[in-house]
């Protein structure tokens, strides 16, 4: 015999049962584990979701786009170290947020999607249910883990697993879909609060075993051109201090990946971002901190050493030897790590020769001021460099300013000239490279940190996601965007042999990017020399609002594809094509 529910026995005492539905589950559910902040686009079935969390105290910024809204969770979780939360409506809305969910898995950013989805029945059947789609299947592919939730009473225990499973181990985007019948179940609130708990210990600790760490002790000691390289893992890890100390203690030369730079500031004496060729090229022992020798670092392959040897701190064992072998493993977490290694390293055991540090320092010095005669050259119309040596400038005296950085030379070019001195204070397009995660990453490091946001864009890549300055501006965030505009894809000077349609890189040349953001109540500038741009950015940054400037460069300014122009495919060239004719 099945015992009555809570609701039967409270009919049959003729006592009221208060209730609760998958709305409040929900968010009493993400409450419950800290989420303090949604980032979404609402619509069927999840408005009134925002609006509960909202009411409940939730934080809720709602997006243009739900692209940019999932750039925002996924940048949030790397930022703080715990999992980002987007919100979407099903179908469109969960295929847009998909692509940031999946950049986020591939970025190693934990984040979860939520997104509402048409009943079961419907969609199983392919009956034809508004914004009908297996969403569940869909995600399988591009995300780290995807669970669905079929059951009011296992909302609870579906939020704990996604949340869990993006923070946990390898950090990664995670999809929860929840039907709209789901939302919308109603139960006994005593059994619904039943159902929901508080995870511990979501990301413990992995230790490295000690026979992993004496035997890179050993390799690392018996270097003569030992170089440490740092990923934006080790900036994720927030071990700064135990890298810094890692580093100084022992002498070796370090190059930060992108993301990386400002875990030691730029300026650093070991330093060897300047000489970065040179010390691919030579190095014998290669310590690779929270990077993985993917396309970024030419697969461990182009511009090394051939003879090189590895030692690869990693949380994920598949990792090891995907490009290369790698000599001496340490499967752990970065601070695990790093912490075994000052414990069993004996004082002096791991140096780096003098001969070896000189070598570099004397390339870094030969590149510094081959940088310095380029940055001080003016010349007119305003190149990259003299807009994005005003900007550095101005920044120096920001130090807590964030730089959100994004487009082709744009990014290449904004990446060599602006040195960073604090961690985590550089976010840019990461190892897939994709555009279209500037105002996301924006929005999201200003509503996170309160501090001042300069986002660097190519006008190409600002118009992925350029809409969302009215969210900029509709909650007041201090964000400058800063529009590199040659008036094209790459450069503005490109030209269609055929007719006088535009070229395929060809953009507006009279494009007004600062009169957009006075549509919508913010502060525009347009600035055609770096002394405007000065003017602008300090007066910008100062008001602490939302701002954008134009910066009007050259439209022969710039390279095909930026610093990767190498994985175009070598076919005919463009000089070699005859047009048809008409």
């Amino acid at each position: 015999m099945t015992a009555p529910s809570t609701l039967e026995t409270a009919a049959a005492a003729d006592v009221p049962t208060e209730l609760t539905d998958g709305y409040h589950l929900v968010v009493d559910a993400l409450r419950m584990n800290d989420v303090d902040t949604i980032y979404g686009v609402v619509g069927i079935p999840i408005t009134d979701l925002a609006r509960l969390a909202q009411a409940q105290g939730i934080r809720y910024i709602g997006f243009r786009h739900e692209s940019n809204a999932g750039h925002a969770a996924a940048i949030a979780g790397y930022l703080n170290k715990k999992p980002g939360v987007a919100l979407t409506v099903s179908a469109p809305g969960f295929l847009n947020g998909l692509v940031a969910l999946a950049n986020a898995t591939t970025n190693c950013f934990p984040m979860v999607q939520i997104s509402g989805s048409s009943e079961r029945h419907l969609v199983d059947l392919k009956q034809g249910d508004y914004e009908e789609m297996d969403q569940l299947a869909a995600a399988q592919p591009f995300v780290k883990a995807a669970y669905r939730v079929s059951r009011v009473e296992d909302i609870g225990r579906g939020i704990a697993r996604a949340l869990r499973t993006a923070i946990s181990g390898r950090p990664g985007g995670v999809y929860l879909d929840i039907p709209a019948a789901v939302l919308g179940a109603i139960m006994p609130k005593a059994e619904g609060d039943r159902t929901l708990s508080r995870l511990v210990d979501p990301a413990p600790r992995q230790l490295p075993s000690l026979e992993a760490v004496d035997r890179a002790i050993e390799l690392l000691a018996s270097a003569e051109r030992p170089l440490v390289v740092l990923g934006k893992g080790a900036a994720y890890a927030q071990a700064d201090a135990k890298v810094r100390q890692f580093i100084e203690s022992t002498g070796i030369p370090y190059v930060p990946m992108s993301m990386a730079k400002g875990l030691l500031p730029d300026d650093h004496p070991q330093s060897a971002a300047t000489a970065r060729s040179l010390a691919l090229k030579k190095a014998d022992v290669v310590m690779l901190i929270g990077a993985r020798l993917n396309w970024l670092l030419g697969h461990g392959r182009a511009g090394w050493n051939p003879d090189a040897k590895f030692v690869q701190i990693d949380i994920d064992p598949k990792e090891m030897d995907s490009n290369q072998p790698i000599s001496a493993p340490l499967v752990g977490d970065i601070e695990s790590v790093l912490d075994a290694l000052a414990e069993r390293t004996k004082p002096g055991q791991i140096t780096a020769p003098s001969a070896w540090r000189e070598e570099l320092g004397a390339r870094s010095a030969q590149n510094v001021a081959r940088m310095a005669e380029r940055l001080a050259a003016d010349p007119h119309p305003m190149q990259f460099m003299g807009a994005l040596k005003a900007v550095r400038d101005v920044v120096h005296a920001h130090p807590e300013t964030y730089i959100v950085n994004e487009g082709a030379n744009a990014l290449d070019i904004a990446r060599n000239v602006i040195d960073m001195h604090v961690p985590r204070h550089r976010l840019d397009s990461g190892t897939w490279g994709v555009m279209g995660i500037g105002m996301g990453y924006a929005i999201a490091a200003a509503v996170e940190s309160g501090a001042p946001v300069v986002a660097i864009e190519g006008d190409s890549a600002f118009g992925f996601s350029g809409i969302e300055i009215e969210t900029i501006c509709r909650y007041q965030l201090p964000v400058v965007t800063v529009i590199m505009n040659n008036g094209g894809v790459y450069r503005g000077d490109d030209t269609n042999p055929y007719d006088d349609a535009p070229s395929p890189t060809t953009l507006m040349s009279a494009a007004r990017h600062d009169l957009l953001i006075e549509a919508f109540g913010g502060k525009g500038y347009r600035a055609t020399t770096p002394a405007e741009v000065t003017a602008a950015l300090t007066e910008a940054l100062a008001s602490g609002g939302p701002a954008l400037i134009d910066c009007v460069i050259d439209p022969s300014a710039g390279t095909e594809s930026g610093h990767i122009s190498h994985l175009n495919p070598k076919g005919i060239t463009v000089g070699n094509i005859t047009p048809a004719k008409k």
